[in-house]
């Protein structure tokens, strides 16, 4: 099995794409973590990132995603949260945030 294609845990929604998966497994201390974090958090690092509209800015959610990963940080901050999620009603804050769009 090559690095890449090691299984790795994934989000409650979400599977892992390749991109964040590489990203993931050529770094251990990124690797333990992710895989220390809960399914959630998983979940909300995987849908911040494939969530936008441009390849430099999903590049640069990775990167964003593995310095604050180093520096401890185990959510994304400053985001609404996965709207994809079916286990529960989207927030009313949510809500206002996607009208806006």
């Amino acid at each position: 099995m090559s690095m890449f294609t090691k299984l790795l845990s994934e989000g409650t929604v979400h599977k892992l794409p390749d991109d964040m998966r590489q990203a993931i497994l050529a770094d251990k201390k990124i690797l333990e973590m992710w895989e220390d974090i809960t399914p959630l958090a998983r979940n909300e690092w995987i849908c911040w990132t494939i969530t936008v509209a441009k390849p430099e800015t999903r590049a640069k959610h990775i990167r964003v995603m593995r310095d604050k990963m180093h520096k401890g940080t185990r959510r994304p901050c400053c985001w609404a949260g996965c709207i994809h999620r079916t286990d529960k009603e989207i927030s009313p804050s949510v809500k206002g945030i996607l009208n806006k769009r």
